[in-house]
């Protein structure tokens, strides 16, 4: 019974642990490579650009629009320029709409994903991510009322062209031309 309640307690403690209030900031934990209808997730070494995003108490993003090619991975730097606590969660607009309503049921609910960054005011978070689908993406701040209010961005990846992989170089491509 001892050894029971030592595992429970164990258990309990590691579940707490690993689980983040949804109002703390940044990803806690090893990175999870979950495919998503709008990406996934990378590691910062494999990000090939940064792009700069603030958020402020007018429950506005800057910029509200972002073009992305298919297969670009790209760290979002997010600065929350308020002085309340806002996020920056990319999904889909059905996606979205789904978690701001359980946000308004549930306001201190958990969770950690890494298309999310909980950013507390005067602070910066990060998010990097592989867009390897092409569509038009959305980003909000799903905290009750941020959503509604209209704090809520675009993403659009444009599909990727055979002429957007690297060319090959003259060394390449002569020897791939030589005969033996």
């Amino acid at each position: 019974m001892r050894k029971r309640n030592f595992l429970a307690a164990i258990t309990l403690l590691g579940s707490s642990l690993g689980a983040l209030a949804h109002g703390e900031a940044g990803h806690a934990g090893p990175l999870r490579l979950e495919q998503q209808d709008w990406g996934i997730a990378a590691e910062a070494g494999q990000a090939r650009r940064t792009i700069a995003v603030s958020m402020n108490d007018a429950m506005r993003f800057t910029p509200a629009r972002i073009a992305l090619r298919q297969g670009e991975t790209v760290r979002f730097l997010i600065r929350n320029e308020g002085q309340l606590m806002h996020e920056f969660v990319i999904g889909t607009r059905k996606a979205l709409d789904a978690h701001a309503e359980m946000m308004i049921k549930h306001p201190g609910m958990e969770h950690d994903e890494p298309y999310m960054a909980h950013v507390a005011p005067g602070q910066t978070g990060e998010i990097v991510w592989t867009f390897n689908r092409a569509d038009e993406f959305d980003f909000a701040c799903l905290i009750a009322g941020h959503y509604q209010a209209g704090m809520v961005g675009k993403i659009k990846v444009i599909a990727s062209s055979p002429s957007d992989k690297p060319a090959k170089t003259q060394t390449q491509a002569t020897h791939a031309e030589h005969k033996h």
